[in-house]
């Protein structure tokens, strides 16, 4: 089959930008080998002002016209999505999902007609500056180089692992997944607590997002543990023990474990 386009994006949204922009940036593909599609406007524009790559609103057009489907639409309407252009499914379409809690097996057994290559992903929102990190497993009948394909897409935009148990994949979307909204969180306490200091709020955005952003760069860099890190900032009866402290105190690593296991139960749910 001469196909058009090698990939076809179904779902536009924030996820799908910060990977089509890994894809561009990094040369994995020109823009004329992308075509993306959403029921809004908005965001079809955005995609063709920004990347240059052809869009639209028929899934089915995109979905004959491309070797790679690229299912980037919340979980709760993959089915109905899917129903739209599943008789087009083919032998050589590699299937690619980001929909959290949505198993392989499941999307396997929506493509009935076939055995549909499926691999599942997990990417982050940190994918937009390259610095993003992805969770990857194949289905039953992916192969091997149907998921360096996907690891080619998603390095582009930072880090990937794969993953031989599917089962841990909830894991990856509550650590890595949705992990960068809970550091947005922490640093929006940080900023806050700054600014009832005297700070200017840009004065202490500024110094909270660097002190985030050297301290992911220690412990990539260093290989040193958190606890060993936290430890080495840490002082006897110093200003870093009176936070830690505090922290203890009122349960803060507790109350962020139960907070993460919200997260992985949620994607379970999400799945079933």
């Amino acid at each position: 089959m001469q196909s058009q386009y090698e990939i076809a994006v179904i779902g536009s949204g924030n996820a799908a930008e910060g990977i089509v922009h890994g894809i561009l940036r990094q040369s994995i593909l020109l823009d004329d080998r992308i075509i993306a599609t959403d029921p809004a406007a908005s965001r079809r524009e955005l995609f063709a002002k920004r990347f240059g790559i052809a869009v639209g609103e028929d899934n089915r057009q995109a979905v004959r016209n491309s070797y790679i489907v690229l299912l980037a639409v919340k979980p709760q309407s993959f089915r109905e999505v899917l129903a739209d252009f599943v008789d087009l499914i083919r032998e050589h379409h590699l299937i690619v999902s980001i929909m959290a809690g949505v198993s392989t097996a499941t999307i396997e057994d929506a493509i009935p007609h076939l055995q549909a290559r499926v691999v599942r992903v997990m990417p982050n929102l940190a994918m937009h500056v390259g610095a993003g990190m992805a969770g990857l497993c194949r289905g039953k009948y992916a192969q091997e180089v149907d998921l360096l394909r996907a690891q080619r897409i998603f390095e582009a935009g930072g880090r990937t692992i794969v993953l031989e148990d599917e089962a841990l994949m909830d894991a990856v979307t509550a650590v890595s997944g949705t992990g960068p909204a809970y550091f947005y969180y922490f640093t929006e306490a940080i900023v806050a607590a700054g600014e009832a200091a005297g700070l200017s709020r840009r004065q202490a955005l500024l110094l909270a997002s660097q002190a985030c952003l050297g301290a992911a760069r220690m412990m990539l860099e260093s290989r040193e543990s958190p606890a060993t890190l936290r430890q080495k900032v840490t002082s006897a009866g110093g200003t870093t023990q009176a936070a830690m402290d505090s922290m203890k105190g009122h349960e803060v690593f507790e109350h962020i474990k139960e907070a993460v296991v919200a997260a992985c139960n949620r994607s379970r749910e999400l799945g079933s």
